[in-house]
């Protein structure tokens, strides 16, 4: 995992810089500066920015300063929806990557303003980048799409509706398509369209990115039945006091791990796929990417 360990070093800086100085310069409210910025700084994987970048130096482009902040606005939107995720109205959480949610800190009405003003904050940081118009726009219009109600909020709006009933198999697919896929998908082809790919390619991300939103719902539903507060930074056994579905109470622990196997082999499938297609194309940092979701 060498490569993308110091991939990972080299991109994570850049991408924080990015997220902080816009929410620095463009925010009128201290205090909701200081609400916003608390829940950028909790850090975390940052899993959806590295995939944007991954992609685009997986063609053998260079990473240009506007990469970095479409990166960064991806991640300002997925950390508004963590703040959202956590509210009492919500999941209800007290904890997020080891430290107090939001709300807890600021109060709810707080929180919601500080998600809000990451979700918006994110199409003004791509609209003033410098990217040719055309890519702009599509880009705008495909994040709002994976942002919106038909991705991620109509995904987290069937994961509420879920509580209430059992859900099957396809039904809970389609749910984790929408909330966690969306964004993964958004990553996937905003770095073929930034690396300027033909749509043969960036259609092969998109079927890539299906495989890797999957898998990682998947393991997180795993790492969630299995894992420690300590381990996770976050509550631990919430989907079953919550009463969701998930893949291990669907198919039990080892039939999640099997479908988790499944879907990162697709993925594989895919990436070699893709360097057919395209002689630009090395599979090995997004190779790494996907390896990291493989049970310890």
């Amino acid at each position: 995992m060498e490569a993308f360990n110091d991939f990972r070093k080299q991109s994570l800086p850049l991408i924080e810089k990015e997220m902080e100085n816009f929410i620095n310069e463009y925010t009128a409210n201290d205090h909701l500066k200081t609400a916003m910025l608390y829940s950028i700084h909790a850090g975390g994987k940052r899993f959806r920015p590295l995939l944007v970048l991954a992609v685009i130096r997986s063609f053998n482009k260079k990473v240009q300063i506007h990469d970095y902040q479409v990166a960064a606005a991806l991640e300002m939107i997925h950390t508004y929806s963590l703040i959202h995720d956590d509210l009492p109205a919500m999941d209800d959480d007290d904890l997020r990557r080891g430290k107090a949610t939001n709300h807890k800190v600021f109060g709810e009405a707080h929180a919601i303003l500080a998600g809000d003003g990451l979700l918006t904050a994110a199409f003004q940081l791509i609209a003033i980048s410098q990217i040719e118009s055309n890519q702009k726009v599509l880009l705008i219009q495909l994040l709002s799409k994976a942002a919106g109600t038909q991705g991620m909020v109509a995904g987290q709006a069937g994961d509420l509706q879920g509580e209430e009933r059992s859900l099957s198999l396809n039904e809970l697919a389609d749910v984790h398509e929408k909330k966690t896929g969306a964004l993964i998908e958004f990553a996937l082809l905003a770095g073929g369209i930034l690396a300027e790919q033909p749509k043969e390619v960036v259609d092969l991300l998109g079927r890539f990115a299906q495989h890797l939103g999957l898998a990682f719902q998947i393991k997180d539903d795993l790492l969630d039945a299995t894992s420690s507060e300590e381990e996770l930074g976050k509550q631990v056994g919430r989907d079953e006091v919550l009463n969701k579905s998930t893949y291990p109470s669907l198919l039990g622990l080892d039939g999640a791990k099997q479908a988790l196997d499944e879907q990162l082999e697709k993925g594989r499938s895919t990436l070699e796929t893709i360097k057919q297609t395209s002689s630009e194309f090395h599979l090995e940092l997004l190779l790494e990417l996907l390896e990291q979701l493989q049970l310890g």
